[in-house]
């Protein structure tokens, strides 16, 4: 089978991380550590176990992350190299094992990525699995595969940039005939997103007051924030910040009240935000404004150091924020904000057993939820590339600006 594969190599994470990502000759060419390879189809590594290949494969941004350096080394040891790369998938049962019940080969599926106990033969299972935060396990280093939180980014499971991976069956869910590929590929995203939402207290409880909502970056996490909340159908006025003008067009598609631009000068960024959410701004000696009054809610969907930093600064007091984007190594962030305004600020990984919902899983409710309001969401799914053209599909998904991207796919 043909795959794009990872392969560790300090010298070029080193060059990527020192120079960066800005011309594809470094990061898909001289100091690449992927590479579309022909390699053996991975093997069931138990009779629970299936085979798929994929239909469409989604690029995510911590995909992009790993092939640019640009993530923590905080990860690293909980991964097992070479890997293929993806997690993003919908695709289609092709061998099914022994004691592998519930499927048959044909059937449509998305992939639910975590790697936990379960799924590494393991029993019991740890107390984040025990509870339904698959996500959470402990063991994501032990059991009957290689170490790995989440598949396609553990060499015996292969990943979605290919045309065989494997997958335990209780990592698969049907997908309704009503649901499109292009639909189905945003399931793992949308998932991340709802998770994050129903993280937020003040959401959950649903309360009959409007709670005035920031997201902070569309791409396609913040994107499918907006698009959770509304699907929720929580009591939320929805102010979005979008750093290009097709995320802002997309924001106010999928029904944000309010979308600014993300770029700009602070002083005048900060004016504009604080007119949107009738906050006061005060101007220290030196930094950024002081901001009294806020968002109920934020949502970091960026979760760079500006951006963590202009979430805290711009929820209120007693308020939440949500890290729901993958950070890298944060600097420059005051966090003095955290304890004079006595903040709730959490982090919203992946996804599990949503207790707000009658403990379901994450992936059912969002199955549920796409089945109603997926046809919103077609716009964000981009003409699919060919595995073989990864290079040009990876540089799509990194220029989101002069591409108009929001979701890039590859077609199998």
């Amino acid at each position: 089978m043909i795959a794009v594969q990872f392969r560790k190599s300090i010298p070029r994470y080193l060059t990527l991380r020192t120079i960066g990502c800005r011309w594809p000759a470094l990061y898909t060419g001289a100091a690449a550590m992927i590479s579309l390879r022909e390699l053996p189809e991975p093997k069931l590594p138990s009779p629970e176990w299936l085979r798929l290949r994929p239909i469409l494969s989604g690029i995510c941004g911590s995909d992009l992350a790993t092939i640019c350096a640009k993530g923590s080394a905080y990860l690293s040891p909980l991964t097992s190299t070479p890997f293929v790369i993806g997690h993003e998938v919908v695709g289609r049962v092709t061998q099914v094992g022994a004691s592998a019940d519930g499927l048959v080969v044909g059937d449509r599926v998305v992939l639910q990525p975590a790697l936990g106990c379960r799924v590494r033969g393991i029993a019991p299972p740890c107390a984040a699995c025990a509870a339904g935060h698959l996500a959470l396990c402990r063991n994501v280093t032990r059991g009957n595969i290689s170490a790995g939180i989440q598949t396609g980014y553990c060499r015996d499971t292969g990943g979605a940039w290919s045309e065989s991976l494997v997958a335990h069956a209780s990592q698969l869910y049907k997908v309704p005939d009503a649901l499109s590929d292009e639909i189905a590929v945003l399931v793992e995203p949308f998932a991340c997103a709802l998770h994050g939402v129903l993280r937020a207290g003040s959401l959950k409880a649903q309360h009959s007051a409007l709670t005035t909502v920031l997201v902070v970056g569309c791409g396609s996490i913040g994107l499918l924030t907006i698009a959770a909340l509304r699907a929720l159908s929580l009591p939320a006025r929805i102010v979005a910040l979008a750093k290009y003008p097709h995320q802002r067009e997309h924001a106010q598609a999928l029904g944000a009240d309010k979308v600014l631009p993300y770029r700009g000068r602070i002083r005048e960024r900060y004016a504009d935000i604080a007119a949107a959410l009738d906050a006061e701004l005060h101007h220290p000696e030196i930094g950024k404004p002081t901001v009294i009054g806020g968002a109920d809610v934020t949502f970091d969907c960026v979760a760079s150091s500006t951006s963590i930093d202009d979430c805290l600064r711009f929820t209120a007091a007693g308020g939440e924020m949500l890290l729901v984007g993958m950070p890298g190594i944060p600097s420059g962030v005051d966090w003095t904000t955290i304890w004079f305004k006595e903040l709730t600020v959490h982090a919203a990984y992946a996804y599990g057993q949503e207790q707000v919902t009658g403990a379901r899983s994450t992936f059912e409710l969002s199955l549920e939820l796409l089945c109603e309001h997926g046809a919103r969401l077609r716009p964000l799914v981009g003409e699919p590339f060919e595995l073989r053209d990864y290079r040009r599909a990876v540089d799509t998904a990194l220029h989101a600006g002069a591409s108009r991207s929001v979701k890039t796919v590859f077609r199998v």
